[in-house]
């Protein structure tokens, strides 16, 4: 079977041969008919996580392999079942939920493999979707999407439910609070999305281009500000009415998190879900006065994932655009290297040369 990984210490894309076994047990054996490209690969791409001041956090230390095939927003066919499976067939088409735990541990138990400290997670700690088939341990981890558009659905296993479960981390509000996003790329974008459905009224995007903040308004949001303008937390404060009842940082930088922690009103609430690294350094007294919470965020559980399908079924939930490229190694490597320069519209959802 082919795949197109990643080696330690090198950002080329390359291919290479795995080995293709029968399913056995619980085993599901799904063609790859589209691979999302996702934030995430990029730091899987470079081997660590900027830390700031702590340095970096290098994934092989934390027991992620290499070569490393990347993608965990998988649309499958079935091809094959083990003995085991009851529940689908070959020919069946589905999403895969890649967020696997250890299956044994109390978050596990709980319906919450995206919060195991020994995450098993598609793409991560097992190979992924950038290679012609995937392997998915159980069939609970695969949802039938039904009639939504294949490219789309893809990006609901991690661009949309870690908006989701951002979303639900902030709500219930007044639907009259403002609520700030930080950065709308496909992810922020989704958030305004899942905000605007749900009934939000003052829904504020702040962004670096001007064509992500027109998307943003198109999707729900209410107002819009420019991350360059050297008044940024006047303008945030000026357009939503006042202090912040809640913030939600897509990018989560030392610069992105002080803007929300600033501009939160006392009992504000601001979670913080990107990857793109630096630290925050904030006054512990003031911390304390604002009765500030500050929460993580990272991607979203199984049942989330449920729901965010089931919701994007109803047809009222805006689809987030979509670039189309290949399952190469090549494909692989430009949807990165794209995605790094920035710009990126939405999400890049690769597909096979053959056109599944």
């Amino acid at each position: 079977m082919r795949a197109f990984a990643v080696l330690q210490d090198d950002p080329t894309i390359i291919e290479i041969e795995l080995p293709s076994q029968p399913p056995t047990g619980t085993e599901i054996v799904l063609d790859v008919i589209r691979s999302g490209v996702c934030h995430t690969d990029m730091h899987l791409r470079s081997g660590a996580y900027d830390l700031g001041s702590r340095g970096g956090m290098r994934l092989v230390d934390r027991g992620i392999p290499y070569p490393l095939v990347m993608g965990h927003e998988v649309v499958g066919r079935v091809v094959a079942v083990g003995d085991g499976v009851d529940d689908v067939a070959p020919g069946d088409i589905r999403l895969v939920f890649p967020w696997l735990g250890c299956g044994a541990c109390a978050a596990c138990l709980d319906d919450q493999e995206n919060a195991c400290a020994r995450g098993r997670n598609i793409g991560v700690a097992r190979p992924g979707g950038y290679a012609e088939q995937i392997v998915v341990p159980h069939q609970r981890y695969l949802l039938d999407i039904g009639t939504l558009d294949l490219s789309w659905a893809a990006t609901l296993a991690c661009s949309g439910l870690t908006a989701f479960s951002a979303v639900r981390k902030v709500l219930p509000a007044s639907p009259d609070d403002p609520l700030l996003v930080i950065g709308a790329g496909g992810v922020g974008l989704m958030a305004v999305s899942v905000l605007s459905v749900l009934g939000h009224r003052n829904i504020g995007v702040v962004d670096l281009a001007e064509g992500n903040l027109a998307l943003a308004v198109e999707r729900g949001a209410h107002w819009t500000v420019l991350a360059a303008r050297d008044d940024v937390r006047q303008a945030v404060a000026a357009a939503g009415g006042g202090p912040l009842a809640a913030s939600i940082d897509f990018v989560n930088n030392g610069v992105t998190a002080g803007l929300a922690f600033d501009s939160l009103a006392k009992g504000g609430r601001m979670v913080q879900v990107g990857l793109f690294g630096g630290e925050f350094v904030l006054p512990t007294a003031l911390l304390a006065l604002k009765m500030v919470t500050i929460q993580g965020s990272f991607v979203g559980s199984l049942g989330e994932l449920r729901e965010l399908v089931e919701l994007a079924q109803t047809g009222k939930l805006p689809d987030v655009p979509t670039l189309a490229g290949e399952l190469t190694a090549d494909g692989v490597g430009a949807a990165l290297d794209r995605l790094a320069s920035g710009g990126v519209p939405g999400r890049i959802v690769l597909q096979p040369l053959s056109g599944s």
